[in-house]
């Protein structure tokens, strides 16, 4: 069932979509909106960690794939793992950090987070669906 090329095909996908939508979301396009919520605590994040995240977490989606979404069409694989684990990593991003941080106001962190996590991860679900598609030599 593990198929190397697709895994780090999908792998290769996830970061190529989430580590510029990251990177630009968070430090250029509102990085003034993140700051004066009080998100940052470092005057410079190390943007290698941040990468690092980013494709420890596509190597684990394009590893899952085929076991959450197996039978399931194409769109239904792409809403079914960015459902899973967009709700899951907005419990354990989003809300956890509203818990342990000074974020105000909590209206504006929730729902800036969850647009772009809602574009993170409806992207990388469409290409991991992709990537995972049957080719039509598997279909008949």
């Amino acid at each position: 069932m593990f198929e190397f090329k697709k895994i780090i095909l999908g792998t290769v996908c996830y970061v190529a979509v989430t580590f510029p939508l990251a990177f630009l979301w968070h430090l250029v396009f509102f990085k003034g909106t993140y700051e004066q919520l009080g998100y940052f605590s470092r005057e410079e994040p190390i943007i290698a960690f941040g990468f690092a995240s980013i494709l420890m977490q596509g190597f684990i989606l394009a590893l899952i794939y085929p076991f959450l979404c197996h039978g399931k069409s194409f769109i239904g694989g792409a809403i079914t793992i960015a459902l899973v684990m967009g709700i899951y990593h907005w419990t354990m991003h989003v809300l956890s950090e509203a818990a342990k941080h000074s974020i105000e106001p909590l209206s504006l962190w929730f729902s800036l987070e969850t647009t772009y996590l809602g574009i993170q991860f409806g992207l990388a679900g469409l290409l991991l669906a992709f990537v995972y598609r049957k080719s039509n030599s598997q279909v008949v």
